[in-house]
């Protein structure tokens, strides 16, 4: 029997992507987007523009994103190119993603190496790493209210935030001893909230 008192599973999204053509050219949008970080235009394109994705599907798919080894959004692009269009979707999301960005990066290298030196252009990445970060902070706060259908609820959600900030803000533990230690417990916290559900 179903408890009411927990979440139901995530809606459908509204639109879905016609073609692995679609998916190269969205993700290649995004990427081309992104200087600072990748994942809050990822949110912006898939979940809010697009509509291939509801939040909490984005939330899902981006923590199991984030325990698999390698950069995240790549991962994530992986995930939702598979589950599209499989394996021409993975290489669609890939190619996207990666290839424009990857000749800018090679570009951009070049210039740095003959410019580096100069005062200006070592303000710019610091004010370019500012940037990074508030993106960063705005997906936390837009995705916090997809938090309201999660099993176990935003109370508990924060309260595992708070402890992973902790341990490794304040503690400086190992990545690999906090997803042990503080992912363990919530992924069979999760689980058991959800057998009971059934």
């Amino acid at each position: 029997m179903s408890d009411p008192s927990l979440p139901s599973l995530p809606d459908e999204p509204a639109a879905r992507p016609a073609s692995p053509g679609e998916l190269f050219r969205a993700f290649n949008r995004l990427a081309l987007q992104g200087f600072g970080g990748v994942l809050p235009v990822a949110q912006h394109e898939l979940v809010e523009r697009r509509r291939w994705m509801t939040r909490e599907q984005f939330l899902e798919t981006l923590s199991l994103a984030q325990v698999l080894p390698g950069p995240n959004i790549v991962n994530l692009a992986m995930i939702f190119g598979d589950r599209w269009f499989g394996w021409r979707g993975v290489l669609a999301t890939l190619g996207g993603l990666l290839l424009m960005p990857m000749a800018l990066v090679l570009a951009a290298t070049v210039l740095y190496g003959q410019w580096a030196d100069q005062p200006a252009v070592a303000g710019a990445l610091r004010g370019m790493g500012a940037v990074a970060a508030g993106l960063v902070i705005a997906t936390g706060v837009k995705l916090f209210g997809g938090l309201h259908r999660h099993p176990l609820g935003r109370t508990w959600c924060l309260a595992y935030a708070a402890v992973v900030a902790l341990a490794i803000g304040a503690l400086r533990w190992p990545l690999v001893y906090v997803v042990l230690g503080i992912g363990t417990p919530a992924v069979l916290h999760v689980a058991t909230r959800l057998r009971r559900a059934a």
